[in-house]
């Protein structure tokens, strides 16, 4: 697709998504779009967060109150959890897109990741150790990612997408919601053995690959077999400037993002809380998740991405300014819980579906790894710099700066996101978009 058509498809995205059927609006067809591929993997999606999140959910507490970590020693470890690995997204997106065997590459990635839940049996109480096992199971996340989101584009057509990412990251947070309720069945059982998590959350890692292998399908788009993507040509993606506008949003977002260990040890400080239900406040969280990531999804088609993106900021937004704000007990948890279940619903795919129509077939999963890569070396940073604000203010100004930041952020992301020229944008909309969605089908079939 011609660089300036795709500009204009950009406009589209963000404000006033094709329109969709009247057909389409009955609850018995309102995800007929959503095609078998796309349950596929978030059936895959739903197993490995199962384990991931057996492992997440126990390892804030196990860092700090049981190694004693300083937040400062925590905010790098949590920020190579999700940001030190990610220059690799790059690298599983343009392999990806060169040997246009996506599938192979997210095996890998899952794989990868499943072999380091058995590492962490060997890393024991030492620090060094764990943040390497922490860094490979995150390779195998970078890895697999960007091909795993391809995937999903290349699998539904572009006025469908919001909804295909929000079904997907709802069976996603299924599996997010499970993880630390079986983390927290596998101690009571195992008298509180963290080895016990680690080996049970290798064999549901095990059952995820399995599924992967099984029954996902690697959708080929109508590209010549000899056409193979260079570096030169994936660089070029940042000449694009929605593409451009897009990474840069993605750096600010992830700047202005604390992790979710923080939040969880801010609450169970201030609440006092019993390390033994620790675990349920990531399930608190991935229950919101799991219930609007999908209706929001189906929004964000509807009224436009960005506002449905937007809003969740301002979600986080209000969950910072929560934690030392004037609620306390178990309003104070629900609420905090609630907004943040809310943010990543709104969040987490709807970024990728603004993505899928502005980057050309042959360079999806690069251009996916692109904005992913931004935001997760931002999200590296931002957790290295509140662990250290935490150490030199006290939690309550570190979160309070943390809100102020998710606000600046936003004020830019609009800056640059939001289209220029309005109605002329969207008048010129209809025929590219019609040229874009036969493109995606042919390439689909």
């Amino acid at each position: 697709m011609p660089r300036e058509e795709r500009n204009r498809v950009y406009l589209s995205t963000v404000t006033s998504p094709a329109a969709t059927p009247p057909a389409d609006r009955s609850g018995r067809r309102r995800f007929a779009k959503v095609g078998a591929n796309v349950f596929a993997l978030g059936t895959v999606s739903l197993i490995t967060d199962v384990s991931s999140e057996m492992v997440t959910a126990v390892l804030p507490l196990y860092l700090v109150l049981g190694l004693q970590l300083s937040p400062l020693a925590y905010g790098m470890i949590d920020g190579i959890y999700t940001g030190a690995t990610a220059l690799l997204r790059l690298v599983g997106g343009y392999v990806a897109d060169r040997t246009r065997r996506r599938k192979a590459v997210a095996t890998l990635g899952y794989g990868l990741s499943a072999v380091a839940k058995l590492a962490l049996l060997a890393a024991g109480r030492s620090v060094p150790a764990i943040g390497l096992v922490i860094a490979a199971d995150r390779t195998g996340k970078g890895l697999r990612a960007a091909p795993r989101d391809a995937m999903i584009t290349l699998s539904t057509p572009p006025e469908a997408l919001g909804r295909a990412f929000g079904v997907h990251r709802a069976m996603d947070s299924v599996g997010a919601f499970l993880g630390p309720l079986v983390a927290l069945g596998v101690l009571a059982l195992a008298a509180n053995s963290f080895d016990a998590v680690f080996v049970v959350s290798f064999c549901v890692a095990a059952l995820g690959v399995m599924v992967l292998v099984l029954f996902v399908r690697d959708r080929r788009e109508a590209v010549p077999a000899t056409a193979k993507v260079s570096v030169r040509e994936a660089a070029s993606l940042l000449r694009d400037a929605p593409v451009r506008r897009l990474v840069l949003a993605a750096c600010l977002l992830g700047l202005a993002t604390i992790g979710d260990g923080f939040v969880y040890l801010l609450l169970q400080r201030r609440e006092e809380l019993s390390t033994v239900w620790f675990p349920l406040l990531a399930a608190g969280t991935s229950l919101g998740y799991l219930l609007l990531a999908a209706p929001l999804g189906v929004l964000a088609d509807r009224i436009g991405r960005l506002p449905v993106m937007l809003g969740g900021y301002v979600a986080l937004t209000a969950a910072y300014l929560l934690l030392f704000g004037p609620l306390g007990g178990t309003p104070l948890l629900v609420l905090t819980l609630a907004l943040y279940g809310l943010f990543y619903a709104a969040t987490d795919g709807i970024l990728m579906a603004l993505a899928g129509p502005v980057l050309p077939d042959r360079l999806r999963t690069t251009g996916i790894a692109l904005i992913q890569t931004g935001q997760a070396l931002a999200y590296l940073l931002s957790s290295v710099l509140f662990g250290l604000a935490w150490q030199t203010w006290g939690p309550a100004t570190a979160s309070r700066v943390a809100a102020l930041a998710v606000v600046l952020a936003v004020a830019a992301t609009l800056l640059l996101l939001v289209p220029r020229g309005g109605a002329r944008g969207e008048a010129a909309l209809d025929a590219s978009t019609a040229v874009h969605t036969q493109q995606e089908q042919e390439a689909a079939r």
